[in-house]
């Protein structure tokens, strides 16, 4: 899978959204290799964007139908300044990965110098967090740079994510295994998405 993730502050972002529907509707058809996507505008305006492909070359050709240009032209103007790009073959699923039946998408973005140990230690809490965060459906993570990833969690509701959230913090039992799993993290940031865009070839 190849991943292409869009972000950046909006100035219009119910026009950002218009246009992404626009795109599934006159553009999607003719996208030879596009798997879906997952978008969506924060409270305070941050719009996210991650769009899947079977390969980097089917994000090529896509980007290189005129169509597309003109689409992109048009968007990009919903931005409030330029949006920042990422593109990522490295991706993972945990659960169930993402799906277009989520009614809260959370996206995370950070960065590890042990990415070995995350890996190790997220392996052993897996059945932790099937039995506390039951809303969860899964999540796609896409590594890039020198060991910066985007994640979208993907949630039946948001009040399930809370209930989760609060659940953990709840049980002292796991105060270290929380604290190790923050350790190797830097610069994390989370982007809620209430309203997620989600689409599916």
């Amino acid at each position: 899978m190849f991943v292409q993730i869009i972000q950046g502050r909006v100035a219009n972002g119910e026009g950002l959204l218009s246009q992404l529907d626009q795109w599934l509707e006159k553009l999607a058809p003719g996208a030879v290799g596009w798997l879906g996507s997952t978008g969506g505008v924060t409270d305070d305006g941050h719009a996210i964007l991650l769009a899947r492909f079977e390969s980097a070359a089917a994000a090529k050709a896509n980007s290189e139908r005129p169509e597309q240009d003109a689409w992109w032209a048009a968007t990009a103007a919903c931005f409030d300044g330029d949006p920042d790009f990422h593109e990522s073959e490295d991706v993972e699923t945990l659960f169930d990965g993402g799906s277009d039946d989520a009614g809260f998408v959370q996206v995370m973005q950070g960065a590890t110098s042990r990415r070995a140990d995350l890996a190790r230690m997220e392996k052993e809490f897996e059945p932790i967090l099937r039995e506390i965060h039951t809303g969860l459906i899964g999540s796609v993570r896409c590594w890039y740079g020198n060991g910066e990833f985007t994640e979208a969690a993907y949630f039946t509701d948001e009040a399930a994510a809370r209930a989760g959230e609060k659940a953990m913090g709840e049980r002292s039992d796991l105060e270290s295994e929380i604290a190790q799993w923050e350790d190797v993290m830097t610069d994390v940031a989370y982007f809620d998405l209430r309203r997620p865009h989600l689409a599916s070839a």
